[in-house]
């Protein structure tokens, strides 16, 4: 899923950053036949519903052309919000010293999930402080990350 998840954010990228607008991630999810992909987009002085609209039809144009991903879905096109998810390693230090909620793809030290405070982020590794210990958790091996809002 990751793959596709990365062919879609090349096909999008251009079409986003020409409407003046930050390609902030993507998400793609499925629960049996039904999935969802998730683009969120960002902008400085904040992304409008007819921000949304906009990228959605552009976006849902190429696609069908393209169709990189199997199957049906449902596009959807939102603002990354309070609770906003991190992606990339650059989103990850833009928010050292704030409250994050991590799951991981597989356990570390018996445990997949830390909450608590993004300290720094060194070559790749995303280090948290949880509960007074620390961790340093392998930004490729992280599944999800949110703020805490």
């Amino acid at each position: 899923m990751k793959s596709s998840v990365n062919q879609v954010a090349q096909l999008v990228s251009p079409t986003v950053e020409a409407l003046g607008l930050q390609l902030w991630g993507i998400e793609h999810t499925s629960q049996g036949k039904y999935s969802v992909l998730r683009i969120f987009i960002e902008r400085e002085t904040g992304v409008t519903i007819e921000d949304c609209e906009q990228v959605s039809r552009q976006v849902s144009a190429i696609l069908d052309v393209e169709d990189p991903i199997a199957g049906e879905y449902t596009l959807e096109v939102s603002s990354p919000g309070t609770d906003r998810l991190l992606f990339t390693v650059e989103q990850f230090q833009q928010y050292c010293g704030e409250e994050v909620d991590i799951r991981m793809r597989s356990p570390l030290d018996g445990r997949r999930k830390f909450k608590g405070i993004l300290q720094d982020v060194v070559s790749g590794i995303v280090q948290i402080e949880v509960d007074g210990s620390s961790f340093e958790l392998p930004h490729e091996e992280i599944e999800k990350a949110n703020i805490v809002y």
